[in-house]
């Protein structure tokens, strides 16, 4: 497959560059956030203040946006980070975290519409009602339960097609089988650890790693690969791990040494392109 190629090449390109990406994310993750980013070869800087948003953003080579456990300060940073980010022409990525849920987060996610993202990483209820949030679906209504998703990942395919459609980028569903899409391209990828839903900060750090990789590929490729190494070693740290302290120690373990071999091979096996017309 071509798609294993370039996700081979975007991993060495991260290596080799890497990239700063500068995340706003939440303090219950930001530590496994940046030390994901760190893994797999990125720079990481975490931000908070609406003051930094412009001199980090022009510095960096990609930008990160996690809307979970917001502070007062965010209805007003995460919006201009958004904002530097496209003024700059640098690729981002959002994480709409439980979207839906409040009146504030609700309001900041209608605001994001104004500045696209290039990606958008969530479970099938975020997406669901991320695509609501934007009104860009109403035939499809997602419900939230915190930061769970009460939606299978097929559930969300119209919604993250809109999505898609919008931002012209792409839309990562994470769920059992992972559903990235494109323009006019549609992919599942199996595999993974179900351990991975016992640690927090999962789902964001993945978000992370994927604006990582958006440093040094176009959107799909972005997602594709972000997705496909955390399936890949989350599965590798399954096997060593004595339980969940030591898989999440082990899954970064795993991120900082991918074998581009092991992930060609592991692509071929869980990587499927999903027909879409």
């Amino acid at each position: 497959m071509k798609e294993v190629f370039e996700i081979v090449k975007a991993v060495e390109e991260v290596r080799s560059q890497n990239p700063l990406v500068v995340s706003w994310t939440n303090f219950v993750t930001i530590n496994f956030v940046a030390n994901a980013q760190l893994a797999v070869g990125g720079r990481a800087a975490m931000c908070f203040l609406p003051d930094e948003a412009n001199p980090i953003t022009y510095l960096a080579k990609a930008v990160y946006i996690n809307m979970g456990t917001l502070q007062p300060i965010a209805a007003e940073s995460i919006p201009q980070a958004a904002k530097s980010a496209v003024e700059f022409n640098k690729p981002w990525t959002l994480d709409p975290v439980a979207a839906g849920l409040g009146d504030t987060r609700n309001c900041i996610i209608k605001e994001l519409k104004r500045c696209p993202p290039n990606i958008i990483r969530g479970n099938a209820s975020e997406v669901i009602a991320l695509a609501n949030l934007w009104n860009l679906q109403t035939s499809q209504k997602g419900k939230v339960e915190g930061v769970d998703s009460t939606n299978t990942v097929d559930e969300a395919f119209q919604s993250a097609a809109e999505l898609v459609k919008f931002t012209g980028g792409a839309v990562a569903v994470s769920g059992e089988t992972d559903l990235i899409l494109g323009n006019k391209k549609a992919y599942h990828i199996t595999g993974g650890s179900k351990m991975l839903k016992s640690i927090t900060g999962a789902g964001c750090s993945l978000g992370g790693v994927i604006a990582v990789f958006s440093a040094v590929t176009d959107s799909l490729t972005a997602a594709l690969t972000g997705s496909l190494v955390y399936k890949w070693a989350s599965q590798k740290a399954q096997k060593s791990a004595a339980g969940t302290a030591s898989f999440q120690n082990d899954f970064i373990d795993n991120l900082s040494l991918i074998s581009v071999d092991e992930l060609s091979e592991y692509a071929q096996k869980h990587l499927r392109e999903v027909n879409i017309q």
